[in-house]
């Protein structure tokens, strides 16, 4: 499981849905969520969470995407394997694995030290802990 160290920045909510913007590092994310600890609030230090499975990459200029978490990231390391494939991406000096298909890797043509952008839904982002 990959975690991310931010800052909640704003809370909206209506009913039961709730959308929380947080700051991480110079980038902003945002979780969807249907349950939400009353305890949080504005400047909370917190962990987000995110399976390497719900991370997408994207290469080069791309068309607007309805992802709302779009990382800068460079390529730490890749791991090949005949299905699937894990790259390895920093963060600001937080590590964070994808995990892609290999026919993806390779139509991508991704490679150590290149510049992407990790792509994450709202939906998938959860708060692990309080910091």
């Amino acid at each position: 499981m990959n975690t991310i160290s931010a800052e909640i920045k704003n809370i909206q909510s209506v009913a039961d849905l709730n959308i929380i913007t947080f700051s991480a590092q110079t980038e902003c994310l945002k979780m969807m969520s249907l349950e939400l600890n009353r305890t949080l609030k504005i400047g909370s230090k917190v962990s987000l969470s995110v399976k390497a499975s719900n991370i997408a990459l994207a290469k080069g200029t791309a068309a607007l995407l309805s992802y709302s978490n779009q990382l800068p990231v460079t390529i730490l390391a890749i791991d090949e394997g005949i299905l699937l494939s894990s790259i390895e991406v920093d963060f600001f000096g937080e590590t964070l694995e994808s995990l892609i298909t290999t026919d993806s890797k390779k139509r991508m043509h991704l490679k150590v030290g290149e510049h992407v952008t990790a792509l994450i839904k709202s939906s998938d982002l959860a708060l692990e802990r309080l910091l």
